[in-house]
């Protein structure tokens, strides 16, 4: 483990600014707030738990607040559901049990329903950039998005002679292959988790499709462009031949995320796709594990990562914002969270980048260096997930869990990538309002 201080020149809406190795600049801070209330209140909370560490790193903040607020309970309501978070959040709405205080990724859907609140300003002046929907300050990410990419059992490629990275996605492949010959399955996915499943088929359509043409979304909508056209084909052929070739465990579609970790550290697989928020998980699976990281090029050694920002992060409910005591309750946790003791708690958890406009300084694993150079590279292009756009951009609802549970179908031999991509068109314009 190394100590680092992380840095951000400047952020602009949409771009991940540039991060060095010295502090971070120190803004308006976030101030201990009044945490006196008239009478004692409780309000309901739900944010994303696929990730063990990113659910621990909130419930411990969650813990501090309630011992330092004895007046305010917050009630996780994080029951066990099937699905997409998305969904789950959709279905909450339905039965009139939707948060007040959510962890938002959808944002575009759920603020043109009404159903959030604008982010007061003592809160979005906390923070170094915050995206607008509409117009307006919805969220407050949790942190600044951090690129994904392969990580690599250091022995595993000195063993099949791989003494470097792959420069291009050709040597990606040629480096699957040698480790197939050594009987270790190159590539474990956590299919079960079709948010895992989102990763890889994110990487592809951003190198193929959105880096090219940001606004590809909004001209699918209008017609103007294809799920079979070249590019989106391209980039789910290149998905398949992942399976094609044999480089990917079997038992996929019964793997969760959480489970990729162990099962790269017993070296029954030699890479994984993730982000930083694993090296936690490798750690504790394995503290003497020796592990890389390098981001997956494409064809010709470009490396294309989801490391704009998106408007993703906590939202308050406008039913919850219409109760002056409840609002301050959430505002006050929410300046909590955000404090430089607190924040670091979950920053710490899932190895995230700081979003705020105080200084952070907490232990990083060695690992973290090959993602600063992605993120430090000028010619790293950044874009986004399908289903993180907004305003004109934004993808039918339900359609990106439709196309990640599809994907499964072609990986599996039940259809064929064309045929697939010729109903993603029909079920957009079916979703699509």
């Amino acid at each position: 483990m190394q100590r680092l201080r992380i840095s951000a020149l400047l952020v602009i809406l949409g771009s991940l600014a540039v991060l060095t190795s010295c502090g971070i600049f120190k803004g308006s801070g976030t101030a201990v707030e009044d945490n006196s209330l008239a009478k004692p209140l409780s309000f309901t909370m739900v944010y994303a738990k696929d990730d063990l560490l990113h659910k621990q790193g909130i419930s411990s903040v969650i813990g501090a607040f309630e011992k330092s607020h004895p007046n305010i309970v917050i009630d996780e309501a994080n029951e066990t559901w099937t699905g997409s978070y998305g969904e789950y959040l959709k279905m909450k709405e339905a039965v009139g049990e939707f948060p007040d205080l959510v962890e938002m990724s959808e944002t575009q859907l759920f603020a043109d329903a009404g159903l959030l609140h604008e982010i007061p300003g003592d809160l979005v002046n906390l923070l170094r950039v915050v995206p607008k929907v509409n117009g307006r300050f919805y969220n407050l990410p949790l942190d600044l998005p951090a690129p994904q990419g392969i990580i690599y059992s250091k022995s595993i490629f000195r063993n099949a002679g791989i003494d470097a990275p792959p420069r291009t996605f050709g040597e990606f492949m040629e480096a699957c292959e040698k480790i197939k010959r050594l009987g270790i399955d190159p590539i474990v996915v956590g299919a079960k988790d079709i948010g895992h499943m989102g990763y890889w088929i994110n990487k592809f359509l951003i190198d193929e499709v959105y880096i090219h043409n940001p606004d590809w979304n909004a001209q699918r909508s209008e017609g103007k462009v294809s799920w079979t056209d070249p590019g989106p084909m391209k980039a789910m052929n290149k998905l398949a031949s992942l399976w094609e070739y044999g480089y990917v465990a079997l038992g996929f579609l019964a793997t969760t995320d959480n489970q990729t970790a162990s099962i790269l550290v017993s070296g029954q697989a030699a890479m994984l796709l993730s982000g930083p928020l694993m090296f936690n998980q490798i750690k504790a699976a394995d503290p003497s594990f020796e592990y890389g990281f390098f981001a997956l090029p494409d064809d010709n050694g470009k490396i294309n990562v989801a490391g704009a920002q998106a408007p993703v992060g906590w939202s308050i409910s406008a039913k919850a914002a219409k109760d002056p005591d409840k609002l301050k309750a959430i505002t006050q946790f929410l300046h909590y969270f955000y404090n430089e003791d607190q924040y670091s708690r979950y920053l710490q958890a899932v190895n995230g980048i700081p979003s705020t406009n105080v200084e952070i300084d907490y232990p990083l694993p060695e690992a973290m260096s090959g993602m600063f150079r992605v993120l430090d590279d000028p010619k790293t292009g950044k874009s986004m997930f399908m289903d993180r756009f907004s305003g004109r951009n934004i993808p039918p609802p339900q359609f990106s869990d439709w196309f990640y549970q599809t994907a499964q179908d072609w990986l599996t031999g039940k259809t064929s990538v064309e045929a697939a991509m010729k109903e993603a068109d029909r079920m957009w314009d079916a979703l699509k309002q």
